[in-house]
């Protein structure tokens, strides 16, 4: 039989001031633990802002602006302007399907990416979880034939071998719409002319040898592609989108000061970049330099820097254009409005 405590009864002083010690050390204390806990995660989460790029110089910006964090704090350009004691932690990708997984699962906040794979997380997450935010990038892309291919007009591409850098990516489906526009027969696994999906490394030894008659890629392969295997450009994509600024809704929802700040640190370090293009290429050669543990010819930056225009401009009319195109040729079947795409964000501080 449970023996009773003499001086415990229910109703006592003393029994009540040991129910007030149990319930705080069982109940409350943990429960006042956990929400300082929280408390403390979600300041810090407001001091951080996670970012991806790619060391291409497609993606200038990110390079520069992961390059220069990773020197004197003085000269790092988005913390100086993103407030004291806020950090941005950069992320570099070889693949915007792999960043755009990353965003997905709350990895990063923000990334610079192409425009074919911030399109297709939207449609896959139809329209809940990313939005541009802002261009970075466009040009640099185009089709090179090789010479003794024989090709001096679209007509000469029946039978030929055509490369591209990943089944149904940007330069895939320019590729295939324009041959298409030119009266050929494309189908995703064949006909009238060849187009192979091939990794950009492998594009520029397959082009070498002989073994593809043509390639539609990007900046830096195109000017490697005509410095290094004699590459013809047939068609200059001046205007296409090659690169933009995608924010996660989480991130817009939860960080909105950080990421207006940071946008807005990307249009000013965009005009900069315009207006100092050798320091920009400098920087530029160093950060993929650094990154891909390898030199970067500094004259191969600028040669692509010529087909590249930086802006921080972004209108919807392009990926309009985009989604009609890979739904005609079946790579979009999601048939998601582009209405809440793209996300403009006023300048801290301006009156909406």
């Amino acid at each position: 039989m449970m023996q009773k405590h003499p001086h415990l009864s229910i109703f006592s002083p003393a029994f009540l001031r040991a129910s007030i010690r149990v319930f705080l050390r069982a109940f409350l204390l943990p429960a006042l633990a956990f929400a300082f806990s929280g408390c403390g995660k979600k300041a810090a989460d407001q001091t951080v802002l996670r970012v991806g790029y790619f060391p291409n110089i497609t993606h200038a910006q990110g390079v520069i602006g992961s390059t220069l964090t990773a020197g004197k704090k003085e000269q790092a350009w988005f913390e100086q302007r993103l407030g004291p004691g806020v950090r941005v932690e950069w992320f570099a990708f070889n693949a915007g399907p792999t960043a755009m997984e990353s965003m997905m699962v709350n990895s990063i906040d923000m990334t610079y990416v192409g425009p074919n794979p911030s399109l297709n997380a939207y449609m896959r997450t139809k329209g809940a979880d990313i939005r541009v935010v802002a261009g970075s990038a466009n040009g640099g892309a185009a089709l090179l034939v090789r010479p003794a291919a024989g090709i001096a007009a679209p007509a000469d591409f029946r039978g030929k071998k055509l490369a591209t850098p990943q089944f149904g990516n940007t330069q895939d489906i320019a590729a295939r719409v324009w041959l298409g526009a030119h009266g050929f027969n494309i189908t995703q696994a064949g006909g009238d002319v060849s187009v192979i999906p091939t990794a950009n490394p492998d594009q520029l030894a397959l082009f070498q040898q002989g073994r593809i008659d043509a390639v539609w890629t990007v900046e830096p392969w195109v000017s490697r592609i005509e410095r290094e295997a004699g590459g013809r450009v047939l068609v200059d994509e001046s205007d296409a989108i090659t690169t933009v600024l995608v924010a996660s809704v989480r991130a817009l929802q939860e960080k909105p000061g950080l990421v207006a700040r940071f946008t807005q640190a990307h249009r000013e370090l965009t005009d900069w970049v315009n207006q100092n293009p050798a320091e920009a290429q400098a920087l530029v050669q160093r950060g993929i330099t650094a990154t891909v543990k390898r030199e970067i010819p500094l004259d191969l930056v600028k040669a692509s820097w010529k087909r590249l225009r930086f802006t921080a401009d972004i209108s919807p009319t392009p990926f309009e254009k985009l989604v009609k195109q890979a739904r005609e040729l079946g790579f979009i079947k999601d048939d998601t409005p582009l209405d809440r795409f793209i996300s403009i964000i006023p300048p801290p501080g301006a009156k909406e």
